[in-house]
This record gives C-alpha cells, structure tokens and sequence, in this order.
C-alpha cells in the first residue's frame, strides 16, 4: 500500500533543510557580534562607544547602540550589503533634534564609518570586535585594599579640571555637580563594598573598570529597571528596587569577573551572575580588554561615598 503522506514528509523536510541552511547563513553574517567602537570628536578627545548586532529572523540584522552618554538603545534595522553598513536613531532626549545616523563598512576584522550626531556634527569612528572575556573562570581573592584615607584624596584623580571632590573625615564627598572622579590603580577582576549617601533627587553611579556603570539614584518604591538604583545602566534590571531613602547610608557588593556581574545593594541580592553586554554611557573609554580604575560619577548631583574596600583577584 502506497503512503499518501510520505511526499509531504518530504516536502516538510526539504523545506525545515532549507530554513535550517538560511538560518546558518544568517547567523554566518560577519557584522554579527559586538563592536567596541572609538569616536573621534576632533581636537584630540577620543569617545568610547559600543555597538551590537544581531539577527532577526532569516535576513534581518537588529542591534543595540551606546553613545558616549545616555543608556543602550535598540537598533530596528541594521543595514548591510557589499560589506558596507548603516543604521538611524531617534534622539535620545531632545524630540526637535535629527536621528543619529551611523554609516560604516567591514574592512577585514575591523570597522570603519561616519556618524552624523543629532546637533548635524559628523565625526568618524572606528571599531574593533569586543573581548568575550573569561567570565566563568576560578577565581582566587587577594586582600582587601581601604580605597580612600580618613583625610586627603590620595589615589584618586578628578577627571577634569575643575574638581569638587573632598574628602571629609573619611568622607568622599561631592557637594555639588561637577567632576568625574576615578582611582589612579586599575583592576581587572574584583570584589567592591561601597557605601553612599544622597540627597533628595540626587543621581550618580559606580563605574567598574570606568566602563560599566552601577545606578544610584534616587527612586525609592519605583519598579526596578536598569536606569534605577542597582540596575547596569541601560543593560541589566534589578529583581528589586532596594533604595532607601534619601538621605540613609546605602551599599553596593559587588563582584565582577570577566563580564560577569553579582550586586548586592542594601544586603539584598538584586543581580546575580549577569553578563554585562558591552560599555554604559559615560565610560571612560571602550577598551574592554584592559583593566580600568574605580569612577564615580560627579556630573549629576551631590553625593557621598565612604568604606570603599576593594579586594582584587589574584590570578
């Protein structure tokens, strides 16, 4: 007897073959991956940026996109063709401004393009493929090193030239809006404690390795998200909004290995072995291969750090 269906097995297989050989073409696109892009803004200032892509189902290249400041931000349609590449924005904060327009093209394992800002200033920039980094690997701990003295800003270093930091009995201190401060030592893998206080409305952030912002901020009882308090900026949600009040000493545990991140916020665990994409906003640069300092943010309000414990890996 003959089997009616076996032609349409066939047919069902020949065409799962078929999907299975376009997917892997897809997926065999060389954009694909993360980009850790540099941006020449002229005059010698150098800005970190980062760009990711991906793809949507069989022809479709999505992404996401980081500027020198800002959150992470999704890319609906990324265009390639002959090795050259393009995508548009719309403007992060101010709706009168133009789309960010980024051209590029692949040349070998690096890319190479144009973006025209929102303001219409073009810059070039250049990107070289991200660091996986080891993120899963044995660590074994040194000790604990005291980042900050009972007196004087020893080991840390403003970022600009008008510094308004202060150490005050032991007291990191930021009285208003300014500078960026970071540590003069730079580290690769590490535990951090940290202890901070703000006032009412307040905003900073914990930069590890100066590329991978934690939030401070003042939203006490809100939804958790990642531009709130404990959230990676732009990338990675708390489970839960632990922010006290402003006002209350508050603290971040936090430990980073390659990518991979654990932070307890207020003896709470908010995120636990999460892989950080790529650079936030407002990273000191987009070498993610490199060991980078301890930055805190100075540029969005008043703030107050103290017990800054530091306890590198060893290996």
């Amino acid at each position: 007897m003959k089997h009616p269906f076996k032609r349409v097995n066939f047919f069902v297989v020949f065409l799962s073959i078929l999907f299975v050989h376009a997917t892997a073409k897809a997926q065999e696109n060389p954009l694909e991956g993360r980009w850790d892009l540099t941006v020449d803004m002229g005059g010698g200032r150098l800005a970190p940026s980062w760009l990711e892509v991906r793809h949507s189902g069989v022809k479709n290249l999505i992404g996401r996109f980081v500027a020198e400041g800002g959150s992470a931000r999704p890319v609906a349609q990324v265009f390639f063709k002959d090795g050259k590449m393009s995508f548009t924005i719309p403007p992060q904060w101010d709706r009168t401004e133009n789309n960010l327009v980024v051209e590029g093209e692949l040349v070998g394992d690096q890319l190479k393009g144009t973006m025209v800002a929102p303001y219409g200033q073009k810059y070039t920039w250049t990107g070289v493929r991200a660091p996986r980094l080891n993120s899963l690997r044995e660590v074994t701990w040194g000790k604990p090193i005291q980042l900050l003295n009972s007196t004087d800003l020893t080991g840390w270093e403003a970022i600009g030239n008008n510094n308004q930091w202060i150490n005050v009995n032991g007291v990191l201190t930021s009285p208003e809006s300014g500078e960026n401060i970071r540590t003069k030592t730079t580290y690769d893998d590490f535990k951090l404690h940290i202890e901070f206080r703000y006032p009412k409305g307040s905003n900073s952030g914990v930069y590890l390795r100066g590329r991978y912002e934690i939030q401070i901020e003042d939203n006490q009882g809100k939804e958790p998200q990642n531009v709130y308090l404990g959230g990676v900026y732009g990338f990675i949600d708390p489970w839960v909004n632990a922010a006290k009040a402003p006002g209350e000493w508050q603290s971040y545990d936090v430990t980073l290995i390659g990518r991979m991140v654990t932070v307890v916020a207020n003896g709470q665990t908010i995120i636990f072995k999460q892989e950080i994409p790529g650079i936030t906003g407002g990273a000191i640069n987009s070498d993610e291969a490199a060991p980078g300092p301890i930055m805190l943010q100075g540029d969005h309000g008043p703030i107050e750090y103290r017990n800054i414990i530091i306890t590198p890996a060893k290996n």
